[in-house]
C-alpha cells in the first residue's frame, strides 16, 4: 500500500535560539513500518514530539489522511488516533497490567454506577485488556492483574505497546522500544511490531538500534542537522551505507516518491 496516512510539512521549531528542527518533512505510508533514525541532536526526537502534539511547531503543517491538523496536546493526537509510546513507557507500576492498558480512558459500570457514582468496570476492563493480547499473540505474561512493577522489562514495553495498539487507531509511534532490553525481549518487542502492522495499523519507529531497524523497517527516514536527509529501503543500502548517510560522511540520495509495493 503506497496511500499516505500521516505526513508533515516544512516543520520548523526553534527553542530560543536553538533550532532544533529546520524546515523538516516527513510521510508515513499505510501498514509500513518507518524507522527514524538520526544522530543525538539531530532533530528526530522533537519533529516526532510534533507529530505526537507533545511540542507545538513554529511553522509548517501536519496532515492526517491529507487533512490538515493542528495538535495542541498529546490528548488531541489521541483523539485523532495517534499513540505513542514513550522511553519512560508512562506507567503506574503498583497497579495491575488492566488498568495500565485503560489509564485515562477507564470504562465506567453501566448505569447509575458509572454515570452518578462513576465506579470503573474493572470486569469488562480485564476481559477486553486479554482480548487485546489474544490479538496481539502476547503470551508472555501470567496474568492480566499482575501489578506492573513485578513484570520485567520486556514485559512493561510489551503492556505498554499493546495499550498503543488498542487505541491507536491511525499511527502508533515508537521511541526506542528496544533500549535497555536483552537480545530475546527485543525479539518479542520486535515481533509485535510486526504482528502491529500486520492488523494495518503504521508504526513509526525511532530507534538507535540500527540491526533492529534493518529487520523489521521498511523504509529508513534518515534524519540530520534537523531536517529529513533522505528516505531509504534497507534492502537498497547496508548498514555501514545508512550510518555514513546518518553521520555525513557519504552523500545523501534523493528522496525516490515511488509507490510502495
Amino acid at each position: 500500500m503506497s496511500e499516505t496516512v500521516l505526513e508533515a510539512r516544512n516543520i520548523v521549531k526553534r527553542y530560543g535560539h536553538v533550532t532544533a528542527v529546520n524546515g523538516a518533512d516527513f510521510d508515513l505510508r499505510a501498514g509500513e513500518v518507518l524507522a527514524v533514525i538520526g544522530d543525538n541532536g539531530a532533530g528526530k526526537s522533537s519533529l516526532i514530539k510534533v507529530l505526537s502534539g507533545d511540542v507545538i511547531a513554529d511553522s509548517g503543517e501536519v496532515l492526517l489522511d491529507g487533512k490538515p491538523v493542528h495538535f495542541r496536546s498529546p490528548h488531541d493526537a489521541q483523539q485523532a488516533g495517534i499513540e505513542t509510546v514513550y522511553q519512560d513507557l508512562a506507567m503506574a507500576p503498583a497497579l495491575d497490567i488492566a488498568t495500565n492498558l485503560f489509564l485515562g480512558r477507564e470504562i465506567k459500570r453501566k448505569g447509575p454506577l458509572g454515570s452518578v457514582l462513576r465506579m470503573i468496570d474493572t470486569k469488562e476492563m480485564r476481559k477486553q485488556s486479554r482480548q487485546q493480547m489474544d490479538e496481539l499473540g502476547i503470551t508472555t505474561l501470567q496474568s492480566i492483574t499482575q501489578p506492573v512493577d513485578s513484570l520485567s522489562g520486556g514485559q512493561r514495553q510489551t503492556v505498554a505497546v499493546a495499550r498503543a495498539a488498542a487505541f491507536g487507531r491511525k499511527v502508533v509511534i515508537m521511541d526506542e522500544p528496544t533500549a535497555a532490553l536483552g537480545v530475546r525481549e527485543s525479539k518479542g518487542v520486535l515481533d509485535l511490531i510486526k504482528r502491529i502492522t500486520g492488523r494495518g495499523i503504521p508504526v513509526v519507529l525511532i530507534s538507535h538500534d540500527i540491526p533492529a531497524v534493518f529487520e523489521v523497517a521498511d523504509r529508513i527516514h534518515i534524519h540530520r542537522l534537523g531536517r529529513r536527509a533522505t528516505v531509504v529501503r534497507p534492502q537498497d543500502h547496508t548498514m555501514n551505507e545508512v550510518v555514513g548517510i546518518m553521520t555525513g560522511a557519504l552523500p545523501a540520495p534523493p528522496v525516490k516518491d515511488e509507490v510502495a509495493s
